[in-house]
């Protein structure tokens, strides 16, 4: 029986590629490489063969949807940010098995899903960017889940992520959710200076951030869920945050305690709120 051993809410910004890369933006993001590295060490020293994660990249309008080809490999540049993100090479293996029993156990909650093999369907850099980091030697299987949902509610993606748990222990994997999205997504207007890589669009929005880090850390996450769809609305949240929603309905939502361990302390980048924040899973606490 399959199981789930660890999850997590993650950054995806792809100023942490450009971080690699020789110029004057060479290492701003090492502390957010560094959470991603930190979060592979402890799926592995779980166990976890897989990692399924939620890409708020991937935008669909009707319906759920999973990538779960058997292998992916390409050569990746963004459309939205190609000076960002221009010409990364990647290849992973996938898990098929998996990715059809998730979409099984969704359809028997109602709702409607999808899962593909399609060797056209490539990859999203919410999913790319976390694999180019944790999933350097291939070690993981990669599952993709479509999380920029257009249309859909906040409660279905809820009843989603409890069918990603079901799925899991129908199958033989040992599996790393991976909520890939940012908290506050207010983009910097366009035309502004480029040191703003490193500010948050309004206070506002980071206070509210810091509030909600807060709030996870204290357990409190009866007063979070009642609180998500508004902060998703308010602070303009990546992909409407159906990847935490996801994430918590694979959790047990409200009924969710903790403890969550903040792997990288939160940033600011463009104008949006990022963290690197892994919320444990009972019996599964490592340090």
């Amino acid at each position: 029986m399959g199981e789930l051993v660890l999850a997590a809410k993650i950054t995806h910004v792809p100023s942490m590629y450009l971080s690699e890369m020789p110029g004057p933006h060479q290492g701003c993001r090492k502390s957010a490489i560094d959470g991603h590295r930190e979060i592979s060490r402890q799926a592995r020293e779980r166990g976890a063969d897989t990692l399924v994660v939620f890409d708020v990249h991937w935008l669909v309008n009707s319906g759920y949807h999973i990538n779960c080809a058997s292998n992916f490999s390409g050569v990746y540049t963004s459309s939205e940010l190609p000076h960002f993100i221009q010409g990364m090479a990647y290849d992973c293996p996938g898990n098929p098995e998996l990715g059809d029993l998730i979409a099984e156990s969704a359809k028997a909650k109602g709702l409607n899903t999808r899962a593909h093999k399609v060797e056209s369907l490539g990859l999203e850099y919410g999913t790319l960017v976390p694999n180019r980091y944790m999933n350097e030697d291939q070690h993981f299987k990669v599952v993709s889940v479509a999380a920029w949902c257009g249309w859909h509610s906040l409660e279905d993606s809820r009843r989603f992520g409890e069918a990603v748990v079901d799925g899991i222990k129908q199958s033989n994997s040992r599996v790393a959710i991976l909520a890939s999205g940012s908290l506050s997504h207010r983009f910097q207007d366009n035309g502004s200076p480029e040191e703003s890589m490193f500010d948050i669009s309004d206070e506002f929005y980071r206070q509210v951030d810091l509030r909600v880090l807060e709030l996870w850390q204290s357990g409190r996450f009866d007063v979070f869920t009642a609180m998500l769809p508004e902060y998703a609305d308010a602070c303009k949240g990546e992909g409407g945050m159906h990847d935490t929603a996801m994430l918590l309905g694979a959790l047990g939502w409200d009924r969710y305690q903790g403890p969550v361990k903040i792997v990288t302390d939160y940033f600011a980048s463009s104008g949006t709120g990022q963290c690197n924040v892994i919320f444990e899973v009972p019996g599964f606490v490592v340090s």
